[in-house]
């Protein structure tokens, strides 16, 4: 007969073998999430953007307390979180869900209450209310976002780390020349407002096109055809030359108005 002793250890003993090896008691001592340099994602591998390039992205578009900072593809989310301790609003949107709880965690160690992430599809994605989209995808998805960045606020600031956005020309680029040691480059474009069309001015009607931020086109007056010269769009801000007068000024709607650099102000309305 065993011992009663005995029996109450074995007892113990099958319980924690048991433990062992059923699928809660491994799930509780599975080694967090790590991501690897080079992993595969829905569209795109991950590589990490050096902290010197997330700091001068976000000095680049001039991001504040009070924007709104959207990050599309967000991995670890360290461009988030570097915003929300800068007091920024911010949201990353990253479709491996493994990534985003490891953002929450990273964001939870760095205090960065400011900091969201959502697991999702970028090209599903609602980001409409960001002032700051930044991104680190490859040209082709660049341009596949193009039609939906181009339709935001004017004024809203796109940084990309290291890839263009194909014949759409940034507004400006910067490179991170300390503590980087690839994909060092970023670039910066400012949504502009529309203003393709004919515009109704004093002297005549202004009739324009534009390709992004750029605008060419003529002022049709009683005196004849003027073309436009040295024309440019910055967010909201236009502005033109008609012979050798200069005008700048800003578009709200269907509405132009300014000055001109003979101290006169002028303005125009769509027709």
């Amino acid at each position: 007969m065993t011992p009663k002793f005995l029996s109450r250890s074995l007892t113990a003993s099958c319980i924690v073998v048991m433990m062992a090896f059923s699928p809660a008691f491994a799930q509780d001592t599975k080694k967090p999430f790590e991501p690897e340099y080079g992993q595969q994602g829905k569209d795109v591998v991950w590589v990490p953007t050096a902290q010197a390039l997330v700091d001068r992205m976000l000095d680049m578009a001039k991001a504040v307390p009070g924007d709104y900072v959207i990050d599309l593809g967000s991995g670890d989310g360290r461009t988030v979180i570097t915003a929300a301790k800068r007091g920024i609003k911010a949201l990353g949107v990253e479709y491996n869900p493994d990534m985003v709880e490891l953002s929450r965690r990273n964001a939870a160690a760095a205090g960065a209450k400011l900091a969201t992430f959502v697991q999702g599809d970028i090209f599903k994605t609602d980001f409409s209310q960001a002032t700051v989209i930044t991104l680190f995808l490859l040209p082709d998805l660049n341009v596949r976002l193009r039609p939906q960045l181009q339709g935001m606020k004017p004024g809203t600031r796109v940084v990309s780390n290291s890839f263009d956005m194909g014949d759409w020309e940034p507004d400006q680029e910067v490179s991170a020349t300390t503590e980087c040691t690839s994909y060092c480059r970023a670039m910066l474009w400012i949504i502009p407002a529309k203003v393709a069309g004919t515009w109704q001015m004093p002297r005549g009607d202004l009739t324009l096109a534009q390709t992004y931020q750029n605008v060419s086109g003529t002022l049709k007056s009683p005196g004849g055809d003027t073309p436009i010269s040295n024309a440019k769009m910055r967010a909201d801000q236009i502005s033109f030359t008609v012979a050798d007068k200069v005008y700048t000024g800003r578009v709200t709607g269907n509405r132009m108005e300014g000055t001109a650099s003979d101290g006169s102000t002028w303005q125009a309305m769509r027709r």
